[in-house]
């Protein structure tokens, strides 16, 4: 099969097709054709090496494994002998590594996709909407009535952090640029403020959880709104240090806020079938839809990130594969 690859680190000029080995169905496993995948940040980090963290990790002078994507969209083609939940020929959508490729195999987060849901639209859920779901629900524990500030409304998990927060019952403020103030607010934000025009640590409102995607001010800035009780997480951050990125940015903040009574916690999201049939329903429901910047062809692949790279993108970045 073919598969989306890097052979060495760089910019999206070192992307590539390659030839690799179709997986094999495990007994637990399931085989997806993949029809639509869509990138993220992480994926940015991993083809380009930096920060050094990344290639500590993944390889120091060239990547351990070459391979990119996570979300992913599709049809089953096999199932393995111990899978119950999934016939061949249903169609799906989940998570699983090195979904940037013609064929994936997966054993956890996989649910079928909606069917009021096209391939593009399923694969652009995954990674940026369970990032505002869990980063919501769990981590924020936001509560009806509660208010929320979401900083990068209106990127890939913003968008769905906005619809979620309205499915919880929060009132909304929205932060973004202002050829995004519409699009925030058709999502359901009863607030939105343009930072070109605002710094929305200024004003006077408070609130009980600030969703931080942007990761651009300070401790200091952050508690100033914040309630005494209030939490801040980090889900985003500048580019940081060379060797660590933007953890630089979360380990001040999360050193300034030590002594302090509101609470600061960053997280990675993790894919799981519970928390994807959760978003299945909110799908299927249409009390959330997803929100695609661009489409691209796999062909169109290096223009592809380096649209993400640019970082402006209004939702999703999706490639048909």
């Amino acid at each position: 099969m073919r598969a989306i690859v890097h052979n060495t680190y760089g910019s999206p000029d070192v992307l590539e097709f390659q030839e690799i080995e179709k997986p094999e169905v495990t007994d637990d496993g399931v085989l997806v054709r993949v029809r639509a995948a869509s990138i993220n940040p992480a994926d940015m980090y991993t083809l380009s090496g930096k920060p050094l963290l990344v290639r500590a990790r993944g390889g120091l002078l060239k990547p351990k494994n070459n391979r990119l994507g996570i979300d992913f969209a599709g049809t089953v083609e096999a199932v393995g002998r111990d899978v119950t939940a999934f016939r061949v020929g249903d169609e799906v959508f989940g998570g699983k590594s090195g979904a940037l490729a013609e064929y994936v195999c997966v054993r956890e987060g996989i649910v079928l996709k909606p069917t009021n849901l096209t391939f593009e639209e399923a694969a652009a859920v995954p990674v940026a909407a369970i990032t505002a779901l869990q980063g919501l629900r769990d981590k924020g524990k936001l509560q009806p009535g509660q208010k929320v500030l979401i900083n990068g409304a209106s990127g890939g998990v913003g968008t769905f952090a906005v619809q979620i927060a309205k499915v919880l019952g929060a009132e909304i403020t929205g932060v973004c640029s202002s050829r995004n103030v519409e699009l925030v607010r058709s999502l359901g934000a009863n607030h939105v403020i343009d930072y070109t025009l605002e710094d929305y640590t200024r004003s006077d409102r408070r609130y009980d959880l600030i969703l931080d995607l942007a990761g651009n001010k300070s401790w200091s800035e952050s508690r100033r709104i914040l309630n005494p009780q209030g939490t801040l997480v980090i889900v985003g951050a500048p580019k940081g240090s060379a060797l660590i990125g933007p953890l630089s940015h979360i380990a001040k903040v999360r050193l300034a806020a030590l002594r302090s009574s509101q609470n600061v916690l960053f997280f990675i999201a993790q894919i799981n079938q519970a928390d994807m049939k959760v978003l299945r329903e909110l799908l299927e429901s249409g009390e959330v839809k997803p929100v695609i910047d661009k489409r691209y062809s796999s062909s169109k692949m290096a223009d592809a990130f380096r649209h993400l790279g640019e970082g402006h993108a209004q939702g999703k970045i999706v490639l048909t594969l």
